[in-house]
Formats: C-alpha cells, structure tokens, sequence
C-alpha cells in the first residue's frame, strides 16, 4: 500500500523547488492534492496534469496565501470538495536578500508575510475542520537558515525562525486533538531560485556540507513523507534538518 493513500494533502507554492517535489511525491504515494501558485497559469496546468497521471485526485488555486480572505475560501473550498483534509504542508516562500541597512520596508514586509503569515493563515483557517477530524498533520517548511542566520538575509532568516517557534507552539496546542505540526528546514537545496548563483559561490557552500553535495527537491520531498504519513504518527513539535550535516 502506499504510505499517503487515501489522504488529502495541501500544498502551498507548489509550482516549482521543493513544493513541487513534495506535490510528485505525495502524489506517487497515493495522495489527493489541492495545492497554491501565484503566477503561471501555464506552469499550474501542467503539474496538475503530471500530478494526475499518478492516479489521484488535484485541483490547483491561483491566490496569495498572505491575504487571509483569500486563504479562508480556499481551506472552505478543500475541505468541500476533498471531504476533509489529511495534511498540510505550509511551503510557499520567497528571498528579497539584502544587507539591512538597504533593505526596504517593502522587501522585509514581503518576506515576512509570504513566508511566515502565510503559514499562520492556513493553519488558522484548518483548524476548525482539523479539530472537528482530531486528526491531521501539519508541516511547516522553515529552513537551517532560520536556526543559524545569514549576512544578507535578516528578513528571511526572521521568517524561518518565525516558523519553527509557530510550529513547536502549535504542536503544544493541539497535540491533545491528534493534530500534530512538525517543521523541516532544508539547507542548500539545487531549486530554481539557487540554478542562476555564481559557480564559485554555490563551490563554497558545497564544500561546507559534511556529505559534499548539494540537496535536492526529492530530498526534502521524501522527509515530507515520512512526516505526512502514519509512520510518524508520534513524531510532533519537531524540526527536522534535512542539510547533508551542515547543521549538526
């Protein structure tokens, strides 16, 4: 049997990175999926199309999960017309890098609300369909920049680590529901956000990990899994390093 069958997973910024890795393996594992993008039309229809070639059930939604509106209709859209929902995997991000004495109030607001209120929106408008199930599982992508910080990267780092202590409070709320919330933070994963970095720059980074590569999507995608499905059914309040040991 294959460990997401019959669940409805959630996945938000879906369209590309990791959020797309974690939808092709949720889906190879049995999973109906509703999941978020922003931008290409295009680019949506062609995962969702992929994402039913496995055999299950997907329905894509164009919106900002930083607006809260927008996010209450989705979560009452999913929970209609998927019967109930299974897992959440709170994915979308951006980076808008800079020093702080240039960054703009605008590139630190972006950040923080794609980043981190986004992840406060959707889990804030589930929960009473998760609390009416007393079931569910809730992953929080944050990253090992979110643990250690980084030059150039003050909002972003803010956002991650906003998340981890979103998550571990969470866990604590309703963990007593069998709702269970747990956070992964990937260290340098190959995405298309990182493809366009100087050779020599991602040579530094590379040579830093204990297992001398670079991560990949599937890579977080497979821990997202493990999470997602009943063989970790007692794992909750925690942050899994999925970084090659750069963060130990």
């Amino acid at each position: 049997m294959k460990l997401l069958e019959g669940k409805v997973a959630i996945i938000t910024g879906a369209t590309r990175g990791i959020g797309k890795g974690v939808a092709e393996v949720f889906a190879k594992n049995g999973a109906d999926i509703a999941f978020t993008y922003v931008s290409s039309d295009e680019k949506a229809k062609a995962i969702e199309e992929n994402l039913k070639s496995f055999g299950v059930k997907v329905k894509s939604y164009k919106f900002n999960v930083a607006e809260y509106a927008a996010t209450e209709e989705f979560i009452a859209d999913v929970a209609s017309e998927f019967g109930k929902i299974d897992v959440i995997v709170n994915n979308a991000g951006i980076t808008r890098d800079g020093l702080l004495m240039r960054m703009s109030e605008e590139n630190w607001d972006d950040v923080m609300n794609i980043n981190l209120k986004s992840v406060f929106n959707v889990t804030k408008c589930a929960l009473r369909t998760l609390l009416k199930q007393r079931f569910g599982s809730i992953i929080n992508m944050s990253s090992v920049v979110g643990i250690e910080g980084n030059g150039g990267q003050s909002n972003y780092a803010a956002s991650k680590a906003g998340v981890i202590g979103f998550t571990k409070s969470i866990a604590q709320e309703i963990g007593s529901r069998n709702i269970r919330c747990n956070a992964i933070c990937p260290g340098f994963i190959e995405t298309e956000m990182t493809k366009d970095l100087d050779p020599e720059v991602i040579k530094g980074w590379v040579d830093d990990i204990p297992m001398k590569r670079s991560g990949t999507p599937e890579d977080v995608a497979n821990a997202a899994l493990f999470l997602a499905s009943d063989l970790s059914n007692y794992v909750n309040g925690q942050t899994l390093n999925v970084c090659g040991g750069i963060q130990t």
